[in-house]
Protein backbone atom coordinates (compact mmCIF):
# COMPACT_ATOMS: atom_id res chain seq x y z
CA UNK A 1 0.00 0.00 0.00
CA UNK A 2 2.77 1.95 0.29
CA UNK A 3 6.58 2.46 -1.32
CA UNK A 4 8.00 1.82 2.30
CA UNK A 5 6.34 -1.70 2.15
CA UNK A 6 8.25 -2.19 -0.94
CA UNK A 7 11.55 -2.97 0.68
CA UNK A 8 13.37 -0.59 -1.84
CA UNK A 9 16.81 0.67 -0.82
CA UNK A 10 17.63 3.79 0.80
CA UNK A 11 19.15 5.20 -2.26
CA UNK A 12 15.78 3.82 -4.31
CA UNK A 13 13.38 5.07 -1.57
CA UNK A 14 15.21 8.40 -1.83
CA UNK A 15 14.89 8.74 -5.77
CA UNK A 16 11.42 7.74 -5.57
CA UNK A 17 10.53 10.11 -2.77
CA UNK A 18 12.37 12.82 -5.11
CA UNK A 19 10.01 11.92 -8.22
CA UNK A 20 7.41 13.03 -6.81
CA UNK A 21 5.92 9.28 -5.72
CA UNK A 22 3.61 9.08 -2.67
CA UNK A 23 1.41 6.46 -2.77
CA UNK A 24 1.52 3.16 -5.29
CA UNK A 25 -0.99 3.34 -7.97
CA UNK A 26 -3.20 -0.32 -8.39
CA UNK A 27 -1.03 -1.35 -11.04
CA UNK A 28 2.32 -0.95 -9.03
CA UNK A 29 0.65 -2.06 -5.95
CA UNK A 30 0.42 -5.47 -7.55
CA UNK A 31 2.84 -5.09 -9.59
CA UNK A 32 5.79 -4.73 -7.70
CA UNK A 33 5.11 -7.33 -5.18
CA UNK A 34 4.90 -10.13 -8.52
CA UNK A 35 8.19 -8.67 -10.36
CA UNK A 36 9.85 -9.28 -6.94
CA UNK A 37 8.95 -12.70 -6.27
CA UNK A 38 10.44 -13.60 -9.59
CA UNK A 39 7.25 -14.26 -11.23
CA UNK A 40 6.54 -13.79 -15.12
CA UNK A 41 3.42 -11.06 -15.90
CA UNK A 42 1.59 -9.58 -18.30
CA UNK A 43 0.10 -6.78 -16.86
CA UNK A 44 -3.12 -4.85 -18.57
CA UNK A 45 -3.73 -1.27 -16.84
CA UNK A 46 -5.31 1.80 -18.39
CA UNK A 47 -3.46 4.75 -20.04
CA UNK A 48 -1.10 7.03 -17.67
CA UNK A 49 -1.62 4.51 -14.60
CA UNK A 50 2.17 4.42 -13.66
CA UNK A 51 3.29 1.00 -15.61
CA UNK A 52 7.10 1.98 -16.25
CA UNK A 53 7.90 2.41 -12.43
CA UNK A 54 5.49 -0.72 -12.05
CA UNK A 55 8.52 -2.59 -13.48
CA UNK A 56 11.65 -0.33 -13.01
CA UNK A 57 11.63 -0.53 -9.38
CA UNK A 58 11.40 -3.92 -8.66
CA UNK A 59 14.11 -4.64 -11.28
CA UNK A 60 16.53 -1.97 -9.82
CA UNK A 61 15.86 -2.65 -6.64
CA UNK A 62 17.00 -6.44 -7.48
CA UNK A 63 20.01 -5.27 -9.56
CA UNK A 64 21.30 -2.77 -6.68
CA UNK A 65 20.93 -5.91 -4.06
CA UNK A 66 22.73 -8.12 -5.93
CA UNK A 67 25.31 -5.37 -6.13
CA UNK A 68 25.14 -4.92 -10.07
CA UNK A 69 28.11 -2.61 -11.72
CA UNK A 70 28.24 -1.64 -15.37
CA UNK A 71 32.08 -3.04 -16.74
CA UNK A 72 33.52 0.21 -17.74
CA UNK A 73 35.33 0.36 -21.27
CA UNK A 74 34.17 -3.38 -22.65
CA UNK A 75 33.87 -3.92 -26.12
CA UNK A 76 30.70 -6.26 -25.24
CA UNK A 77 28.31 -4.97 -22.78
CA UNK A 78 26.39 -7.62 -21.15
CA UNK A 79 23.43 -6.38 -19.87
CA UNK A 80 20.97 -7.58 -16.80
CA UNK A 81 17.98 -6.13 -18.03
CA UNK A 82 16.63 -5.59 -21.70
CA UNK A 83 13.75 -2.96 -22.36
CA UNK A 84 12.12 -2.88 -25.63
CA UNK A 85 9.40 -0.53 -26.55
CA UNK A 86 8.12 0.35 -30.21
CA UNK A 87 8.44 3.94 -30.71
CA UNK A 88 11.91 6.26 -29.59
CA UNK A 89 9.84 9.23 -28.33
CA UNK A 90 8.14 6.08 -25.66
CA UNK A 91 11.83 4.24 -25.38
CA UNK A 92 13.86 7.58 -24.16
CA UNK A 93 11.21 8.50 -21.86
CA UNK A 94 11.76 5.06 -20.17
CA UNK A 95 15.61 5.60 -20.17
CA UNK A 96 14.90 8.97 -18.66
CA UNK A 97 12.95 7.37 -15.91
CA UNK A 98 15.09 4.78 -15.43
CA UNK A 99 18.00 7.18 -15.27
CA UNK A 100 15.69 8.88 -12.63
CA UNK A 101 15.55 6.41 -10.09
CA UNK A 102 18.96 4.66 -10.96
CA UNK A 103 20.75 8.17 -9.98
CA UNK A 104 23.46 8.12 -7.59
CA UNK A 105 23.89 3.94 -7.26
CA UNK A 106 25.77 1.28 -9.68
CA UNK A 107 23.36 0.57 -11.98
CA UNK A 108 23.64 2.56 -15.49
CA UNK A 109 20.76 2.33 -18.04
CA UNK A 110 21.54 3.19 -21.87
CA UNK A 111 18.87 3.97 -24.37
CA UNK A 112 19.63 3.06 -28.28
CA UNK A 113 17.27 3.65 -31.04
CA UNK A 114 17.26 4.84 -34.86
CA UNK A 115 17.00 7.67 -36.17
CA UNK A 116 20.68 9.29 -34.31
CA UNK A 117 24.14 8.35 -34.76
CA UNK A 118 25.20 4.82 -34.03
CA UNK A 119 28.60 5.89 -32.92
CA UNK A 120 27.63 8.02 -29.98
CA UNK A 121 24.94 5.32 -29.17
CA UNK A 122 28.01 2.47 -29.22
CA UNK A 123 30.74 5.19 -27.16
CA UNK A 124 27.73 5.30 -24.53
CA UNK A 125 27.26 1.61 -24.18
CA UNK A 126 31.17 0.82 -23.71
CA UNK A 127 31.04 3.16 -20.54
CA UNK A 128 28.84 0.54 -19.00
CA UNK A 129 25.41 -1.11 -19.27
CA UNK A 130 23.32 -2.67 -16.60
CA UNK A 131 19.50 -1.92 -18.47
CA UNK A 132 19.40 -1.58 -22.22
CA UNK A 133 16.22 0.57 -23.06
CA UNK A 134 16.10 -0.11 -26.97
CA UNK A 135 13.54 -0.06 -29.82
CA UNK A 136 13.42 -3.38 -32.14
CA UNK A 137 15.46 -2.44 -35.32
CA UNK A 138 18.75 -0.53 -33.64
CA UNK A 139 18.63 -2.93 -30.22
CA UNK A 140 19.62 -5.78 -33.11
CA UNK A 141 21.74 -3.94 -34.63
CA UNK A 142 23.70 -3.50 -32.13
CA UNK A 143 23.14 -7.31 -30.54
CA UNK A 144 24.43 -8.06 -34.92
CA UNK A 145 27.14 -5.81 -34.44
CA UNK A 146 28.37 -7.58 -31.33
CA UNK A 147 28.37 -4.51 -29.02
CA UNK A 148 25.76 -6.22 -26.77
CA UNK A 149 25.45 -9.72 -25.58
CA UNK A 150 22.56 -11.32 -24.03
CA UNK A 151 23.92 -14.11 -21.93
CA UNK A 152 22.96 -12.44 -18.52
CA UNK A 153 19.84 -11.06 -19.33
CA UNK A 154 17.42 -11.63 -16.11
CA UNK A 155 14.90 -9.50 -17.01
CA UNK A 156 13.12 -8.67 -20.48
CA UNK A 157 10.65 -6.24 -20.65
CA UNK A 158 8.21 -5.63 -23.37
CA UNK A 159 6.40 -2.03 -22.87
CA UNK A 160 3.16 -1.82 -25.22
CA UNK A 161 3.37 -5.55 -25.46
CA UNK A 162 0.37 -5.96 -28.05
CA UNK A 163 1.89 -3.51 -30.14
CA UNK A 164 5.29 -5.22 -30.04
CA UNK A 165 3.79 -8.77 -30.72
CA UNK A 166 1.46 -7.48 -33.77
CA UNK A 167 2.39 -8.08 -37.45
CA UNK A 168 4.76 -5.33 -37.28
CA UNK A 169 7.12 -6.08 -34.71
CA UNK A 170 6.51 -9.58 -34.17
CA UNK A 171 9.51 -11.18 -36.02
CA UNK A 172 11.37 -9.18 -34.61
CA UNK A 173 11.16 -10.01 -31.15
CA UNK A 174 11.01 -13.57 -32.21
CA UNK A 175 14.70 -12.70 -33.50
CA UNK A 176 15.60 -11.15 -30.16
CA UNK A 177 14.37 -14.18 -28.37
CA UNK A 178 16.30 -16.19 -30.71
CA UNK A 179 19.31 -14.94 -30.95
CA UNK A 180 22.41 -16.86 -29.84
CA UNK A 181 22.93 -16.21 -25.70
CA UNK A 182 19.45 -15.05 -24.83
CA UNK A 183 18.44 -17.08 -22.10
CA UNK A 184 15.44 -19.18 -22.48
CA UNK A 185 11.85 -18.19 -20.91
CA UNK A 186 12.42 -20.56 -18.25
CA UNK A 187 15.71 -18.87 -17.26
CA UNK A 188 14.51 -15.21 -17.56
CA UNK A 189 11.96 -13.39 -16.17
CA UNK A 190 9.77 -11.82 -19.12
CA UNK A 191 7.12 -8.55 -18.21
CA UNK A 192 4.99 -7.16 -20.52
CA UNK A 193 2.69 -4.13 -19.99
CA UNK A 194 -0.17 -2.71 -21.99
CA UNK A 195 -3.25 -0.59 -21.80
CA UNK A 196 -4.50 -3.27 -24.56
CA UNK A 197 -3.93 -6.78 -24.83
CA UNK A 198 -6.73 -8.20 -27.15
CA UNK A 199 -7.48 -11.94 -26.97
CA UNK A 200 -5.12 -13.22 -29.93
CA UNK A 201 -2.43 -11.21 -29.22
CA UNK A 202 -2.60 -13.01 -25.18
CA UNK A 203 -2.39 -16.08 -26.84
CA UNK A 204 0.46 -14.83 -28.87
CA UNK A 205 2.36 -13.19 -25.66
CA UNK A 206 2.25 -16.73 -24.25
CA UNK A 207 4.77 -18.03 -26.56
CA UNK A 208 7.48 -15.63 -24.91
CA UNK A 209 6.63 -16.11 -21.21
CA UNK A 210 6.57 -18.96 -18.63
CA UNK A 211 3.70 -21.61 -18.41
CA UNK A 212 3.27 -20.21 -14.58
CA UNK A 213 2.76 -16.74 -15.79
CA UNK A 214 0.41 -13.95 -14.15
CA UNK A 215 -2.14 -12.10 -15.72
CA UNK A 216 -2.34 -8.53 -14.17
CA UNK A 217 -5.95 -6.75 -15.26
CA UNK A 218 -6.34 -3.05 -13.30
CA UNK A 219 -10.18 -2.25 -14.63
CA UNK A 220 -11.52 -3.33 -17.59
CA UNK A 221 -9.16 -5.07 -20.18
CA UNK A 222 -8.58 -3.00 -23.64
CA UNK A 223 -11.15 -0.31 -21.65
CA UNK A 224 -10.71 3.33 -22.17
CA UNK A 225 -9.75 5.81 -19.42
CA UNK A 226 -12.50 6.32 -16.92
CA UNK A 227 -10.96 9.99 -16.09
CA UNK A 228 -11.62 10.84 -19.71
CA UNK A 229 -14.67 12.67 -20.73
CA UNK A 230 -15.86 11.47 -24.47
CA UNK A 231 -17.71 13.52 -26.66
CA UNK A 232 -18.14 12.83 -30.45
CA UNK A 233 -19.20 15.31 -32.97
CA UNK A 234 -20.98 14.09 -36.21
CA UNK A 235 -19.03 15.75 -39.16
CA UNK A 236 -18.22 14.93 -42.40
CA UNK A 237 -14.75 15.43 -43.77
CA UNK A 238 -14.97 18.50 -45.78
CA UNK A 239 -15.94 20.23 -42.30
CA UNK A 240 -13.34 18.96 -39.95
CA UNK A 241 -11.25 21.50 -40.66
CA UNK A 242 -13.51 24.26 -39.57
CA UNK A 243 -14.93 22.95 -36.47
CA UNK A 244 -11.09 22.19 -35.31
CA UNK A 245 -10.65 25.63 -35.40
CA UNK A 246 -13.82 26.80 -33.58
CA UNK A 247 -12.96 24.19 -30.91
CA UNK A 248 -9.68 25.41 -30.48
CA UNK A 249 -10.98 29.12 -30.11
CA UNK A 250 -13.27 27.79 -27.27
CA UNK A 251 -10.59 26.05 -25.56
CA UNK A 252 -8.21 29.40 -24.92
CA UNK A 253 -4.97 27.81 -24.09
CA UNK A 254 -5.10 24.23 -23.08
CA UNK A 255 -2.64 22.46 -23.93
CA UNK A 256 -3.80 20.19 -26.43
CA UNK A 257 -2.98 16.98 -28.79
CA UNK A 258 -4.95 16.82 -32.74
CA UNK A 259 -4.73 12.67 -33.80
CA UNK A 260 -4.57 12.47 -37.77
CA UNK A 261 -4.16 9.78 -39.56
CA UNK A 262 -1.02 10.64 -42.09
CA UNK A 263 2.15 12.08 -41.80
CA UNK A 264 0.35 14.68 -44.95
CA UNK A 265 -2.59 15.48 -43.00
CA UNK A 266 -0.30 16.15 -39.63
CA UNK A 267 2.36 18.48 -41.48
CA UNK A 268 -1.01 20.39 -43.31
CA UNK A 269 -3.29 20.81 -40.26
CA UNK A 270 -0.52 21.97 -38.32
CA UNK A 271 0.30 24.94 -40.75
CA UNK A 272 -3.39 25.87 -41.04
CA UNK A 273 -3.47 26.33 -37.24
CA UNK A 274 -0.36 28.74 -37.23
CA UNK A 275 -1.78 30.62 -40.05
CA UNK A 276 -4.97 30.89 -37.61
CA UNK A 277 -2.13 32.03 -35.18
CA UNK A 278 -2.64 29.03 -32.98
CA UNK A 279 1.16 28.14 -31.73
CA UNK A 280 1.77 24.95 -33.15
CA UNK A 281 4.05 21.41 -33.77
CA UNK A 282 3.49 18.26 -35.79
CA UNK A 283 5.60 14.88 -34.94
CA UNK A 284 4.89 11.95 -37.01
CA UNK A 285 7.86 9.27 -38.62
CA UNK A 286 8.95 11.28 -41.59
CA UNK A 287 10.11 13.81 -39.30
CA UNK A 288 13.97 13.86 -38.55
CA UNK A 289 14.63 12.61 -35.05
CA UNK A 290 15.80 15.58 -33.95
CA UNK A 291 12.49 17.17 -35.40
CA UNK A 292 10.37 14.65 -33.55
CA UNK A 293 12.32 15.48 -30.32
CA UNK A 294 12.26 19.57 -30.64
CA UNK A 295 8.49 19.41 -31.48
CA UNK A 296 7.90 17.17 -28.24
CA UNK A 297 10.40 19.66 -25.98
CA UNK A 298 8.05 22.39 -27.48
CA UNK A 299 4.92 20.87 -26.41
CA UNK A 300 6.07 20.08 -23.12
CA UNK A 301 7.58 23.91 -22.24
CA UNK A 302 4.51 25.51 -23.40
CA UNK A 303 6.12 27.12 -26.31
CA UNK A 304 2.93 25.22 -28.57
CA UNK A 305 -0.05 24.88 -26.80
CA UNK A 306 -1.05 22.24 -29.77
CA UNK A 307 0.50 19.27 -31.29
CA UNK A 308 -0.61 17.56 -33.99
CA UNK A 309 0.36 13.91 -34.33
CA UNK A 310 -0.24 10.95 -36.09
CA UNK A 311 -0.40 7.32 -34.25
CA UNK A 312 3.83 7.54 -33.60
CA UNK A 313 2.55 9.98 -30.92
CA UNK A 314 -0.88 7.80 -29.17
CA UNK A 315 1.24 5.47 -26.99
CA UNK A 316 2.69 5.61 -23.92
CA UNK A 317 3.91 9.07 -24.12
CA UNK A 318 3.53 10.86 -21.18
CA UNK A 319 3.33 14.48 -21.39
CA UNK A 320 2.49 16.75 -17.99
CA UNK A 321 -0.97 18.53 -18.14
CA UNK A 322 -2.48 17.56 -21.32
CA UNK A 323 -5.88 18.76 -21.20
CA UNK A 324 -7.24 17.94 -24.43
CA UNK A 325 -6.89 15.34 -27.21
CA UNK A 326 -8.71 15.83 -30.52
CA UNK A 327 -9.31 12.96 -32.76
CA UNK A 328 -9.56 14.93 -36.38
CA UNK A 329 -9.24 11.03 -37.94
CA UNK A 330 -10.73 8.70 -35.86
CA UNK A 331 -8.17 5.49 -36.28
CA UNK A 332 -8.95 2.42 -38.05
CA UNK A 333 -8.92 0.14 -34.00
CA UNK A 334 -9.78 0.62 -31.15
CA UNK A 335 -7.17 -0.59 -29.69
CA UNK A 336 -5.45 2.69 -31.15
CA UNK A 337 -8.82 5.05 -29.98
CA UNK A 338 -7.74 3.95 -26.70
CA UNK A 339 -4.32 4.64 -26.46
CA UNK A 340 -4.84 8.36 -28.07
CA UNK A 341 -7.25 8.98 -25.66
CA UNK A 342 -5.19 8.24 -22.90
CA UNK A 343 -2.79 10.67 -23.34
CA UNK A 344 -5.18 13.03 -21.20
CA UNK A 345 -6.61 12.32 -17.94
CA UNK A 346 -3.30 10.30 -16.59
CA UNK A 347 -2.51 9.42 -13.19
CA UNK A 348 -5.80 10.30 -11.47
CA UNK A 349 -6.53 13.30 -13.49
CA UNK A 350 -9.41 14.01 -15.35
CA UNK A 351 -9.17 15.04 -19.15
CA UNK A 352 -11.41 15.66 -22.39
CA UNK A 353 -11.25 14.20 -25.78
CA UNK A 354 -13.53 15.22 -28.29
CA UNK A 355 -13.55 12.56 -31.58
CA UNK A 356 -15.13 13.59 -35.15
CA UNK A 357 -17.23 11.09 -36.40
CA UNK A 358 -17.38 10.88 -40.11
CA UNK A 359 -20.39 8.28 -40.80
CA UNK A 360 -19.10 7.53 -44.24
CA UNK A 361 -15.77 6.87 -43.22
CA UNK A 362 -16.13 6.11 -39.44
CA UNK A 363 -19.41 3.46 -39.75
CA UNK A 364 -17.14 0.30 -39.08
CA UNK A 365 -15.49 1.56 -35.56
CA UNK A 366 -18.81 2.71 -34.06
CA UNK A 367 -19.53 -1.17 -32.72
CA UNK A 368 -16.42 -1.73 -30.91
CA UNK A 369 -17.32 2.20 -30.00
CA UNK A 370 -20.40 1.94 -28.73
CA UNK A 371 -18.82 -1.47 -26.45
CA UNK A 372 -16.11 0.50 -25.15
CA UNK A 373 -18.18 3.98 -24.21
CA UNK A 374 -20.56 1.92 -22.63
CA UNK A 375 -17.81 0.64 -19.94
CA UNK A 376 -17.31 3.99 -18.98
CA UNK A 377 -18.20 5.73 -16.02
CA UNK A 378 -17.99 9.00 -16.61
CA UNK A 379 -20.29 11.10 -18.32
CA UNK A 380 -20.50 10.60 -22.52
CA UNK A 381 -21.55 13.19 -24.62
CA UNK A 382 -22.29 12.87 -28.53
CA UNK A 383 -23.33 16.09 -30.54
CA UNK A 384 -24.11 16.61 -33.89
Amino acid sequence: MTFDEAALCESLKRNVSKSGYVKPTPVQKHGIPIISAGRDLMACAQTGSGKTAAFLLPILQQLMADGAAASCFSEMQEPDAIIVAPTRELINQIYLEARKFAYGTCVRPVVVYGGVSTGHQIRDLSRGCNVLCGTPGRLLDMIGRGKVGLTKVRYLVLDEADRMLDMGFEPDMRRLVGSPGMPSKENRQTLMFSATFPEDIQRLAADFLKTDYLFLAVGIVGGACSDVEQTFVQVTKFAKREQLIDLLKSTGSERTMVFVETKRQADFIATILCQEKFPTTSIHGDREQWQREQALGDFRSGKCSVLVATSVGARGLDIPDVQFVVNFDLPNNIDEYVHRIGRTGRCGNTGRAVSFYDPGADSELARSLVTILSKVRRCITTAQ
